[in-house]
């Protein structure tokens, strides 16, 4: 029971994430092509505070990877993620650019998302109560039980 309410909490931050991810990272289609930019390459157009925004809107995949319980590696490479977006968006000109192409929440949520993923299935689920046994072996046990106090 408690690796299921553990699993699907884990696939509800997972689907919160890859929410968070699309709006910040790839919500806007550019007309007449593919390609699609979030709202955190919008913000950081702002200059001065945009790359701040983004980096603290960028934190809250990492918060919701230390409470789902991630590994330090993972954090850690998220952390360079979110490092190498920041300085790439610092950049004059080319920065904004770079923000819009890099996306480090999408990247950080496939981390996660990954790391969950072999966590779920390095883990086998408990397996499930012997009732079947349990109640076999009990009308065995009275059977015995009471032939022996009519033998006796």
């Amino acid at each position: 029971m408690t690796q299921q309410l553990t699993e699907a909490r884990q696939r509800a931050t997972l689907r919160r994430l890859e929410k968070f991810s699309r709006f910040t990272d790839s919500s806007i289609g550019l007309p007449f092509t593919r390609f699609r930019i979030g709202v955190e390459a919008i913000i950081g157009l702002l200059p001065g505070v945009g790359d701040m925004v983004g980096l603290v809107l960028s934190a809250y995949v990492l918060v919701e990877a230390q409470r789902v319980g991630a590994s330090r590696a993972v954090k850690l490479r998220m952390l360079r993620n979110m490092g190498i977006d920041f300085l790439g968006g610092l950049l004059p000109v080319v920065g904004d650019a770079f923000d819009a192409i890099y996306k480090a929440n999408t990247r950080n949520t496939l981390l996660l998302k990954r790391y969950l993923e072999e966590q779920l299935a390095v883990e086998p689920p408990p397996p499930p109560f012997p009732w079947k046994m349990l109640i076999g072996l009990s009308i065995l046990f009275a059977v015995i039980t009471g032939g022996l106090t009519l033998i006796l």
